[in-house]
C-alpha cells in the first residue's frame, strides 16, 4: 500500500487532545486495508518521527434517524500511534 494512502485525516477530540497533551499519544483516521506496520512505516517517513507503538481499531458506523427513514454511516478504522519519548508532531503543535 502507498504510504501517502495509509493516513486520511487526523482526529481532533477531546479525548484525542488529552491523550496527545498527557501520553504521547496521536489519533488518526487510516484506510481500512492499512495494518499497524504501514500506519508505523507512513509516520516515520512523513514526519520524520521514531513510532514506539500502533494501536488500530474499527468504529462501526452509526445509525441516522431522520423521518421514517434510517441510514448506517460507514465504518472507520482509527489508529493510535504512540511515539518515543521527547518526540512531537508539528501538525499538531503549531496550532
Amino acid at each position: 500500500m502507498n504510504l501517502y494512502n495509509v493516513l486520511v485525516r487526523p482526529v481532533l477530540s477531546e479525548k484525542s487532545n488529552d491523550a496527545r497533551e498527557h501520553g504521547g499519544k496521536y489519533t488518526f483516521e487510516v484506510a481500512m486495508k492499512s495494518t499497524k506496520e504501514d500506519v508505523q512505516r507512513a509516520i516515520e517517513k512523513i514526519y520524520d518521527v521514531k513510532v514506539a507503538g500502533v494501536q488500530t481499531m474499527v468504529t462501526r458506523g452509526k445509525i441516522r434517524r431522520r423521518g421514517l427513514h434510517l441510514s448506517l454511516e460507514s465504518k472507520c478504522k482509527k489508529a493510535i500511534v504512540t511515539l518515543a519519548a521527547g518526540a512531537k508532531l508539528p501538525l499538531f503543535e503549531e496550532q
